[in-house]
C-alpha cells in the first residue's frame, strides 16, 4: 500500500486555529506524520502502523516537557519495519504466530499503513484521528498470511488523557480468532524505581520460565527482565514511578502484557539506545494467549483503553 500525499492529507484534513492544530509532514525515513497540537495536550502519530510515537499532556509539558511515551534514541525509521517505542499494534496475533513461526511476530498491523479517514476537534477540547485498515485492500503477501476479511478501526483521541478504541469487523463468511495488544512503551524515568499496581491474585504466563503459569502475590516490581502475560487482568492497573502514576483503564481488553528486557537481553537487541531499558516499560492491554477472541460472521469486536496521568 503507497504512502498517501502529504499535501493531499493536510488539503483533506489539516486544521489550524487557535485551539487545535493538525498537521501532516513526512518524517524519518520518508514516512508521513501527523502532528496534534490542543490545549490539553500534544502528539505525533506515525502513519506506519497508526503508530502513536508522542504523547505530552499540558501539565506535564509544563514540567519541562516529560514525555509519557518512551521512545528509544536509536529507534529506526524504516519502510515496512517496526518502530522501537510508542505504541506499536499487535495484531491480529500477539507473539508469534500459533502454527507457523515464518510469519511475522506481533502480526501486520504495525509495519503497514493505515488509512486516515477522520480528524476533527472534539467539543471537550480533545482532538481525535480516526484510522482504519481493509485487509482485503492489502497485498497478496498479506492476504497469504491472514485470508479473514476484517475491517480494522483505530481512533486515537488526545487530551488530558489518551483514549485508544480498536476495532475489529469480521466482514467474511465464517468466524475468525485474533489476538491483539497495543505494545505501550512507558517512560518511567527508572524502571528499578517501578511498581505496577493492581495485579495481586492475578496468574500470569512467565515466557522467562519456559511460559510457566504462576500468580502474582504482590506488587510487580522491576529488578531484572520481564516478560509476563497475565490473563483475565483487571480492567485497571496502575504503573508508579518516581514522579507520577500513569492509571490504565481497559474495556474488552482481558490480557495485560509487562515486558522489560533487562540488560543482558537490552544489548543484544541493538535498538533500544543507551541503557534505554532503565527507562522503558511496557504494559500492554489486549487479548493473547487463552484469551484470544473469536468474532463470528458479521460481528465486531472492541477495544479501548484509556491512560490519565496522576501525580
Amino acid at each position: 500500500m503507497a504512502y498517501m500525499n502529504v499535501e493531499k492529507l493536510n488539503q483533506k484534513f489539516s486544521i489550524n486555529n487557535g485551539y487545535c492544530q493538525i498537521n501532516f509532514k513526512n518524517g524519518k525515513g520518508d514516512i508521513p506524520l501527523i502532528e496534534i497540537k490542543n490545549e490539553q495536550a500534544r502528539a505525533l502519530i506515525s502513519l506506519q502502523g497508526a503508530h502513536l510515537l508522542s504523547w505530552v499532556p499540558k501539565d506535564e509539558a509544563q514540567k519541562n516537557e516529560r514525555e509519557v511515551i518512551w521512545l528509544s534514541s536509536d529507534a529506526r525509521f524504516e519502510k515496512a519495519k517496526s518502530v522501537r517505542g510508542g505504541i506499536p499494534i499487535c495484531w491480529p496475533w500477539f507473539g508469534e504466530h500459533s502454527s507457523n513461526h515464518d510469519f511475522p511476530a506481533h502480526g501486520f498491523a504495525r509495519t503497514v499503513i493505515w488509512n486516515v479517514c477522520g480528524a476533527k476537534q472534539l467539543d471537550s477540547g480533545e482532538t481525535q484521528i480516526h484510522f482504519n485498515f481493509d485487509t482485503q485492500l492489502a497485498d497478496s503477501a498479506i492476504k497469504k498470511i491472514w485470508p479473514a476479511n476484517t475491517l480494522v478501526e483505530y481512533i486515537v483521541t488526545i487530551g488530558t488523557s489518551l483514549n485508544l478504541e480498536l476495532i475489529t469487523h469480521n466482514k467474511g463468511t465464517e468466524s475468525c480468532v485474533i489476538g491483539e495488544a497495543l505494545h505501550t512503551y512507558f517512560n518511567v524515568g527508572d524502571v528499578l524505581q517501578t511498581t505496577v499496581q493492581g495485579m495481586h491474585e492475578v496468574n500470569y504466563l512467565d515466557k522467562t520460565d519456559n511460559f510457566k503459569r504462576k500468580t502474582q502475590k504482590a506488587d510487580i516490581d522491576i529488578l531484572g527482565e520481564v516478560d509476563r502475560v497475565y490473563v483475565n487482568a483487571p480492567s485497571m492497573v496502575t504503573i508508579n514511578t518516581q514522579h507520577r502514576n500513569i492509571v490504565i483503564n481497559t474495556q474488552g481488553s482481558q490480557s495485560t502484557i509487562v515486558w522489560n528486557p533487562g540488560e543482558v537481553v537490552a544489548n543484544k537487541m541493538g535498538d533500544l539506545g543507551e541503557d534505554g531499558y532503565l527507562k522503558m516499560l511496557c504494559v500492554e492491554s489486549g487479548n493473547a494467549a487463552e484469551n484470544v477472541v473469536t468474532i463470528e460472521m458479521g460481528e465486531s469486536h472492541a477495544m479501548r483503553v484509556s491512560y490519565k496521568i496522576e501525580n
